[in-house]
């Protein structure tokens, strides 16, 4: 039998991993006093260095891991202060030793990366086989491993969970433990940590791209489901362990949500994907006796009526856990899917693919670049004769297609268009938009005036709704001068303390906030901006407002034809940022999902504010605010507001 734990951290078949720790007191002043004092031993030898190199940061990844348990308090491990003492004894050791190809040996280490996001380190568990041998002629089959939920799961307990456990005995491929900023369902974030962790490990070793295996167990199971079926070219396989697929049944929710929200559940919603299956081989599990088999088998009819394949394998007797024997076909499955790896590009020509957000747009040589509707089923569907492409397509008005895909395409039974033609000038996409007379090929000209996209148009990470702006480097800006109101202010800076309160406890990273005075051009250009405060007292905002969806006085703004008073309502909105219309602007919020949802459940973290929000607000006996959303919107897919 498997034990849950052993998934839940992605540990080798044959560890032996201890049981689930129960609650602890809070450490002694002695032992509190050891931390912070070996805490600073690491950090002042860390800071000797002049500049920070990979070593340097595979080492202070340690420091962090410390530095953020005695931050927030998480002692529930029994062994969390041992484990702190460990942690901070095994960063001593690695500070200035470096991996790399040249002297790695097998087995689990603990590396880390620097985020583009908010700058912060995050650690991720790497194993190399014990077949690995440093040849540059070589390239390795990389397994993508996802944790599932642990309620005291952080840095510390994953470090001391991975650090120096021996590879499996029949691994031939290296493996990547995703950390994932915590417990988030691979989401927001979380789910940035899993590519730029993968990217950095395909920085320091030559990893086959075409034999990527993706798998996890539990919320890892989840997170397999949601990154299989929104990105599936990037695998050879994926494996769903127990995840859920979707909010309504998983959470026995029977009140429909507001539109806002409802819509947006198709942004992680796994279902709704489900014709992604055609596009990548998966398997899901589910034990017989467990409540979450009810997700592998509703995603296996979603199979049936759209007649792609899934692999469903059901654990005899078992709950929320692996028995070794289909633990063993699991493993199979993804062990021939390795040996076939995907195809070469172009990739697979009989494609069916859909999205319901330009979010997640691409499938091989295809990117939906445009929708007609934002969230709704956006589908393509092609077939592969004579040279020639043949696309069907639903709610998409614009396609770009790999030149080299094929000679020709003919879209929604088009006459044929050249995807070779020379007028397409040295574009490698071929780039095609629904006119009213049907689907119109770009010439080089318009494609390069397409690319720039003057008509601000929804794209790719330029489509909301408010929580995709922390899905790439932002910055918050401080307003610094006299509000125009008050009230509204003081609702403002308490909205910039909880962005900064909760990215720190669950995105487990420091926000960057700068002052509006100080906000430099190279960040203008290289981030999103988080504007708190009015036009009164936020400068950056007083240059952009009038190039905004909203009309702002000293003692009103009005949004979508409607009045809301500033003393006792807020406005949060999304938008491209006028001073550099590639990045968002974001006014007075940070993610909209918040403590309580955390607490609750992993499928609680869908946006609940869409593109726009107006927000009652009322004071707080603790000095803070309620909010109450009064009015909400999502822009059609030109950023504007329909009635």
């Amino acid at each position: 039998m498997r034990c849950p734990w052993m998934l839940v951290m992605g540990l080798a078949a044959v560890s032996v991993v201890p049981p689930r720790l129960s609650r602890a007191d809070a450490p002694t002043e002695e032992q509190r006093a050891q931390l912070y004092a070996g805490l600073a031993e690491l950090q002042g030898r860390l800071e000797q260095a002049e500049v920070e190199r990979r070593e340097n940061r595979d080492a202070a990844v340690f420091a962090k891991a410390v530095e953020w348990l005695l931050r927030h308090e998480e002692f529930g491990r029994k062994r969390a202060v041992d484990e702190a003492l460990q942690v901070l004894e095994w960063g001593d050791e690695r500070a200035g030793a470096i991996l790399d190809r040249s002297n790695a040996s097998p087995g689990r280490r603990i590396l880390a990366y620097r985020s583009s996001l908010d700058g912060s380190l995050q650690p991720y568990a790497l194993t190399l086989p014990r077949s690995f041998v440093a040849d540059a002629n070589r390239s390795w089959p990389l397994h993508v491993v996802l944790h599932g939920r642990g309620d005291d799961l952080n840095e510390t307990a994953f470090i001391a969970q991975h650090e120096g456990q021996p590879a499996d005995n029949a691994a031939t491929w290296i493996q990547l433990d995703v950390y994932g900023r915590g417990n988030n369902a691979y989401r927001w974030a979380g789910e940035v940590d899993v590519f730029e962790a993968l990217a950095d490990v395909q920085k320091r070793f030559a990893i086959d791209d075409r034999r990527i295996t993706l798998w996890g167990f539990s919320m890892g199971g989840a997170g397999a489901w949601h990154l299989g079926l929104h990105h599936p070219d990037r695998w050879s396989s994926v494996g769903a362990g127990a995840g859920f697929v979707d909010f309504y049944k998983y959470q026995k929710v029977d009140k429909p949500l507001p539109d806002y929200q409802e819509r947006t559940l198709r942004i992680y919603d796994s279902a709704p994907y489900a014709l992604n299956l055609a596009d990548v081989p998966f398997m899901t599990y589910g034990g017989e006796n467990d409540p979450q088999l009810a997700a592998s088998l509703a995603m296996q009819q979603e199979a049936e009526k759209l007649s792609v394949p899934l692999k469903v394998l059901i654990g005899p007797k078992m709950g929320h856990q692996f028995d070794d024997a289909s633990f063993g076909q699991f493993m199979a499955f993804h062990a021939m899917q390795t040996l076939k790896g995907r195809s070469k590009p172009p990739g697979n020509l009989k494609l069916r693919f859909v999205t319901c957000t330009t979010k997640y747009n691409r499938c091989d040589w295809l990117r939906i670049e445009e929708l007609e509707r934002p969230y709704e089923p956006t589908t393509v569907e092609s077939t592969f004769t004579s040279g020639q492409l043949n696309l069907a397509t639903r709610n998409a008005r614009a396609l770009a297609i790999a030149r080299d895909a094929a000679a020709g395409v003919s879209i929604d039974k088009s006459p044929a268009m050249s995807l070779r033609d020379s007028t397409a000038g040295r574009l490698s996409d071929a780039y095609f938009v629904r006119e009213a007379t049907g689907w119109k090929l770009l010439d080089a000209a318009e494609a390069r005036e397409f690319v720039a996209n003057s008509k601000r148009h929804k794209r790719h990470d330029l489509q909301g709704p408010i929580d995709d702006a922390f899905m790439t480097p932002f910055v918050c800006v401080r307003g610094t001068s006299r509000p125009w109101n008050t009230a509204h202010q003081s609702w403002a800076d308490w909205s910039l303390a909880r962005m900064e309160r909760e990215w720190d406890k669950w995105f487990r990273g420091q926000a960057r906030v700068v002052n509006d005075s100080e906000l430099r051009e190279d960040e203008i250009a290289d981030g999103n901006l988080i504007l708190f405060g009015d036009p009164g007292s936020n400068s950056v905002l007083a240059k952009i407002v009038d190039r905004l969806p909203v009309k702002w006085t000293e003692k009103r703004f009005t949004i979508g034809g409607k009045v809301w008073d500033t003393a006792s309502h807020g406005l949060a909105l999304i938008f491209p940022n006028p001073l550099n219309p590639r990045r968002y602007v974001v006014i007075n919020s940070g993610p909209t999902i918040h403590e309580e949802d955390f607490k609750k459940s992993n499928a609680w973290l869908f946006p609940k504010l869409g593109d726009a929000a107006v927000l009652k607000l009322t004071s707080a006996a603790d000095g803070g605010f309620v909010e109450d959303t009064v009015w909400a919107t999502i822009f059609n897919s030109d950023w504007e507001i329909e009635p």
